[in-house]
C-alpha cells in the first residue's frame, strides 16, 4: 500500500475536492507508486509547458497555451484546479525511477483500471486522459466535464 507524499498533497492544494479525494483513495489500491507532478498552473506555468517541443528544446507537452487555449489545471471560477498529473514511481536497481515517457504508459494504463474496477472514476466523476482519442495523456486525471466548467478571469 502507497500512501501520498508531503510534496503530493501540497501540489493538490487549490484543486477540486472531489479530484483530491479520489488520489488519496486511489493511492492506496493503485498497483504502482505514484506522485503528484501537476495539481493548478498558472498561465505562465501552462505557456511554459506549451513551448516546450515549440521555442524551448523538448518534447511537445500541451495544446493548451494558458492564455487562447487555458488548461483544466488553470483555476476555473470557483477558483479551483480541475486537473491533476502523476509519475509513476518504480524501484530499478535500489533507486525509485520515475516513469513518464510514452513506452511506460502501460503503469498509467493499470493504474487507471484499478480506479475503474473499484469503482473510484464513477464515485468522483472522474476523466482519464488515456481514454483520449485525439492524443492520449496518461498521467492525466480531471474532473468529468471540465471543459464545460468556466475559467477565473
Amino acid at each position: 500500500m502507497y500512501t501520498l507524499s508531503k510534496k503530493s498533497l501540497e501540489k493538490l492544494q487549490g484543486v477540486h475536492i472531489n479530484l483530491i479525494n479520489f488520489m488519496k483513495e486511489l493511492i492506496e489500491i493503485s498497483p504502482w507508486d505514484f506522485k503528484i507532478t501537476d495539481g493548478v498552473r498558472t498561465a505562465t506555468e501552462q505557456n511554459k509547458l506549451y513551448q516546450s517541443g515549440r521555442t524551448i528544446p523538448g518534447p511537445w507537452k500541451t495544446n493548451c497555451d494558458g492564455y487562447k487555449k487555458i488548461s483544466n489545471h488553470q483555476t476555473k471560477i470557483d477558483g479551483l484546479g480541475y486537473a491533476v498529473d502523476i509519475g509513476v514511481l518504480i524501484k530499478e536497481n535500489e533507486k525509485i525511477v520515475y516513469k513518464g515517457d510514452w513506452k511506460d504508459f502501460h503503469y498509467y494504463q493499470d493504474i487507471y483500471n484499478t480506479a475503474k474496477k473499484a469503482g473510484l472514476i464513477e464515485k468522483y466523476s472522474i476523466e482519464w486522459g488515456g481514454t483520449w482519442k485525439n492524443r492520449k495523456d496518461g498521467p492525466h486525471f480531471q474532473i468529468l466535464g471540465a471543459d464545460n466548467v468556466p475559467y477565473q478571469k
